[in-house]
């Protein structure tokens, strides 16, 4: 029956359609009958044939319908238009509107005067100046490619072996369709999801979906309705480990398993970093500030009888004036610097706003396999003559607490290295045994490596006993054999035998115990099992391991084996002991958790592996410290129905239940539960758990390696992929990449993330501050008709020029002592920019500063003969061109650029006390709760900062040539001192605040004051 083929128009809806889908589909585990089904229901319905497979025509057909079998690629956000969004967004809008209305305010000029000045054209061409470097500095720090399907395209088999009209063909793994009969084999990747139909010996490398370490047994039998579980599937683009099989295809592309995780992944948008949605908020608060505050002159300028031009220019220089235009470098240069900072800590950020959110993060999901764990499956403990002997799991384990003359011992590690397959890579004598790289899977791996240390060379022994014929593990028997040469009293030959410790002990007859062979009782047979329980209840491997020599009157010299069927015994054996395996976790890890635990932050473990290790790992690092329901059900001996679940704080849940979960119970559990561990999980399932947290109103970072992590990675706050064993996609989709892929880490880029944020605010507190000094002039200018005490130029100079080096040196300030104490910000309450700090900083500190250099102004020219009761209503005369003879205080005329001079002079003198009195808000925004002589002045940069400040302000003092460009006049030295009191005053008022603060904490003074 030929299938009928669409029309154009309706293949290229559902592409349509498709792009459009809700998310929420591919959240869903994979739902499908056809691994439960029989092979030849499941051929019935794909219209194939098992021998023969489909027709040359037929799957041209298919090709056609279902389009060929790759991924659908997501469209890059072109780079045109994440440069616009890097120009345009955030502060950059800000700035841009406020060069916008420099332009604005020159064009209204130079209607109404003759004569225009220049400063609003400076002013604009220095703010587009400013906005234009910083973005591009911005682009090429925060510029990240977008390749994440480029990265799953390079998991794609590019080849595959395929049967047709009942010919073996090799074709590109683009043209496999539904229904075609496929072959793969030891070192390929599997080109589509398949049902196999035929296995011999097959084993597949799961990790990059399940997370799971351990090499998968693959054969014909349905043995789980979850798909990912069953051993009758195998997944496009996962590894062939060992041996073969004939499958048929089940699904190709988009419809594979990999295809969902790649359209979850790429399908899922950005989520706002917290420090992107503050700059958001500030810029709101900033705008209708500015806007209001302008509109309230202008009217007020209109109500005094202004020309509406004038009152226009007024407006705009009010808006320009509240405009921070030295925050946007301030912020930008400060993330770099810690994102550099944090790259010497390992700790390589793609995107500058993910260094503050780190700091915020409340709950961190973390992969096991190669995070919290070493990657590297050891050794971890023994059971031989009647006892469990824990061995060394860490890098440094030498071999030297196990006894080389024990016999037992001895038997036990004899059997671990010459019944084994692995070997160790060539050209790595140099290299410490537990880096070297081994040909073989990681537990044979895990064993090589602890014979070759306690033994102190494997390849001696090996020599020694040369290998005469082997059986190789299969997961029907569950064991592997060699037989070897050992020339002994009574035996040339000994068969060495491991596996699963159950069926290796059925084998057996005897034991060795102290270096003697005894009959195994049923006692022993009895210890053995409570040795194995308690092994395997450590989330541990467990491998049995038994021997036998073959008598010499049965088994001479010249004696042949052969292993189909084998003509030796595998029967009657002697049992050596038990040996256990486990990735063990990294040294630094229980400590990180601990310092997270100390910094408010919940780690939950999200793993794909087994409950049992999953929760022994968890145990061991202290994500789990408390009892579990099923430890409470244990201890009282009671059913565990019979507990309530919300008695235990912790919790291990496994991915089976959370499939049947609603998003409530969910909820409930993150909400109720403090240690949490979720085994088992999807892909899926991991976005979930993420998303259930963030539903919460956590900040939530995810850790992952592979492929099957990048959806939640993508999704969470920030996600944060391991360097060396990381995937292409997990690195992609990631917004931080450990290069030493060590959990530990991740806690120093926590505590940077905290000090930036920290740093931030007492940027900013200082930007801050000299905005109400920068603002009064134009207001008293309007309301009072005065002179203008500072032109828009000056204020250039100062946001851009002396305060700029001053904010960016508090980026390098250390942490106040409580950092790592501290619960995790409140992303609702404790805001970057807060009521708080804008009072402190207009209202109280501002205020001082705005005294002082009105002091300043009207002091210098008091002493030129107009007091400030005589420069009240002066401005219309003070500014006409026509008045050459203006009277001072003394009787003394002034010409209109006599006037001009001593205004640029006074202004010059405004422009010195913003600067001292900035010196001195440098030092109190150095910290927020310390005193300044707890803090000291350790910050070499910020001292560094203050002599750079003096030196710039001398610079535009009295080099002539700012005389002309800039407006700036010579002032005398007693002038830069009429501050100096003022900025005491504004010292001893802040560390009397923060005194307050430390004294009664909680207390009126904190909550009012403390930003």
């Amino acid at each position: 029956m030929a299938l009928k083929k669409k029309k154009p128009g309706e293949k290229k809806n559902k592409i349509k359609k498709k792009t459009k889908k809700d998310i929420q589909a591919f959240k869903k585990n994979v739902e499908t009958d056809n691994h439960k089904i029989s092979v030849e229901e499941l051929i019935q319905r794909l219209r194939t044939d098992r021998d023969k497979g489909i027709s040359h025509s037929e799957a041209k057909l298919r090709l056609e319908l279902y389009g060929p079998n790759t991924l659908t690629p997501i469209p890059p956000t072109p780079k045109w238009i994440v440069f616009l969004k890097v120009m345009f967004g955030g502060f950059a809008i800000l700035l841009w509107i406020g060069a916008g209305l420099c332009y604005i305010g020159y064009l209204f000029q130079t209607f109404g005067q003759d004569k225009v000045p220049d400063d609003n054209l400076y002013l604009g061409i220095a703010l587009t100046v400013l906005v234009i470097l910083t973005g591009l500095f911005t682009y090429f720090q925060v510029h990240k490619s977008s390749a994440i399907m480029d990265s799953f395209k390079n998991l794609v088999p590019q080849y595959a072996t395929v049967i047709r009209e009942g010919e073996i063909n090799t074709i590109p793994a683009v043209e496999i369709v539904k229904g075609d009969i496929v072959e793969v084999k030891f070192g390929d990747r599997v080109p589509a999801d398949i049902r196999i139909i035929e296995a011999h010996g097959l084993k597949v490398d799961n990790s990059s979906l399940t997370g799971e370490s351990e090499p998968q047994v693959r054969s014909t039998e349905f043995t789980h309705d979850n798909p990912l579980e069953t051993k009758n599937l195998a997944f496009f683009s996962t590894n062939v480990l060992e041996g073969t099989c004939r499958g048929v295809v089940i699904a190709t592309g988009d419809n594979t398993v990999m295809g969902r995780i790649a359209n979850l992944a790429a399908g899922l948008d950005e989520v706002q970093s917290p420090i992107s949605r503050e700059i958001q908020i500030f810029i709101r608060f900033i705008t209708f500030f500015a806007v209001i505050l302008g509109l309230i002159f202008f009217g007020i300028a209109l109500l005094l009888g202004y020309p509406f031009i004038d009152a226009v220019v007024f407006l705009i220089g009010i808006i320009v004036a509240n405009v921070p235009e030295g925050l946007l470098v301030t912020v930008t240069v400060c993330l770099t610097l810690t994102a550099k900072r944090m790259a010497s800590k390992n700790c390589l950020v793609k995107n500058l706003e993910a260094v503050e959110t780190l700091g915020s993060t409340s709950t961190i999901c973390s992969d096991k396999t190669g995070t919290l764990t070493q990657n590297r499956m050891t050794v971890a403990h023994l059971w031989y003559d009647q006892m469990i002997v824990e061995s060394d799991t860490t890098e440094t384990f030498r071999g030297s607490i196990f006894n080389d003359d024990d016999p037992s011992f001895n038997a036990l590690l004899l059997c671990a290295a010459l019944c084994n397959s692995a070997d160790f890579k060539g050209g790595q004598e140099e290299i410490p045994v537990f880096r070297k790289d081994v040909n073989g899977n990681a537990s044979e791996a895990a064993l090589l490596k602890f014979a070759e240390t306690v033994s102190g060379g494997i390849g001696r022994v090996r020599q020694k006993y040369p290998k005469l014929t082997e059986i190789p593990f299969n997961s029907t028997e569950k064991y592997q054999v060699s037989v070897h040469e050992f020339d002994s009293g009574n035996s040339y030959f000994i068969v060495e035998i491991k596996g699963a410790p159950e069926r290796i002990l059925d084998r057996c007859e005897t034991i060795i115990i102290r270096g003697e062979t005894v009959a195994l009782t049923a006692h022993l047979k009895a210890e053995f099992e409570s040795a194995y329980l308690e092994m395997g209840g450590m989330g541990e491997r467990v491998l049995g391991f038994a021997d036998l020599k073959l008598q010499k009157s049965l088994y001479p010299i010249t004696y042949e084996f052969n292993t189909e069927p084998p003509n030796f015994p595998l029967e009657g054996l002697r049992f050596l002991g038990l040996i256990s395996l486990i990735d063990p976790p990294r040294s630094a890890v229980p400590d990180a958790v601990t310092k997270c635990r100390t910094a408010g932050i919940r780690v939950i473990m999200v793993t794909g592996d087994h409950p049992i290790t999953a929760k022994a790992i968890a145990r061991s690092v202290g994500i789990i410290t408390k009892p579990t329901a099923n430890d409470i059900a244990k201890e009282r001996g009671v059913n565990i129905m019979d507990v309530d679940p919300r008695e235990a704080t912790a919790i291990v849940v496994h991915g089976g239940e959370l499939r049947d979960m609603k998003a409530e119970d969910l909820d409930a559990i993150i909400y109720f539960h403090n240690e949490i561990v979720f085994a088992r999980t999807s892909p899926q399932q991991k976005l979930i758990i993420v998303e259930a947290c963030q539903r919460r109103g956590e900040i939530v970072a995810v850790t992952g390696d592979g492929v099957n992590d990048s959806p939640a990675l993508k999704r969470a706050d920030i996600g944060v992929a391991m360097g060396i064993s990381g995937s292409d996609v997990s690195k992609q989709a990631a917004d931080m990449i450990l290069l030493d892929d060590n959990f530990a880490s991740i806690v120093v880029g926590i505590e940077e993330g905290r000090i930036i944020f920290d740093n931030l605010k007492k940027s900013i507190a200082y930007t801050l501050t000299s905005n109400l000094p920068e603002i009064m002039p134009f207001s008293c200018f309007v309301i009072f008709d005065i002179p203008l005490a500072l032109g828009t130029i000056a204020i250039l100079c100062i946001d851009i020029g002396t305060d700029m080096l001053p904010a960016i040196s508090l980026a390098y300030e250390k942490a106040e002592s409580d950092i790592m104490l501290r619960m995790p910000r409140d992303p609702f309450d404790d805001r970057l920019i807060n009521k708080k700090l804008i009072l402190m900083a207009y209202l109280q500190i501002g205020v001082i500063q705005s005294t002082a250099c009105f002091f300043t102004f009207f002091a210098i020219m008091a002493e030129h003969g107009f007091p400030p009761s005589k420069l009240f209503g002066i401005r219309e005369d003070w500014d006409s061109k026509n008045v050459e003879d203006l009277e001072d205080g003394y009787g003394q005329e002034w010409t209109y650029r006599e006037r001009k001079v001593l205004e640029y002079t006074a202004g010059t003198g405004f422009f010195v006390s913003i600067v001292v009195t900035q010196m001195f808000d440098l030092l109190i925004c150095k910290t927020r709760r310390n005193s300044i002589l707890k803090q000291r002045m350790g910050n070499h940069v910020l001292n560094f900062a203050l002599i750079v400040e003096i030196i710039i302000a001398c610079l535009l003092c009295y080099v002539p040539i700012f005389e002309k460009t800039l407006r700036m006049y010579s002032v005398k030295f007693i002038w830069w001192l009429y501050a100096v009191p003022f900025g005491l005053l504004l010292f001893f008022f802040d560390e009397g605040r923060r005194f307050l603060i430390r004294k009664n904490p909680g207390g009126w003074v904190e909550q009012e004051t403390y930003y």
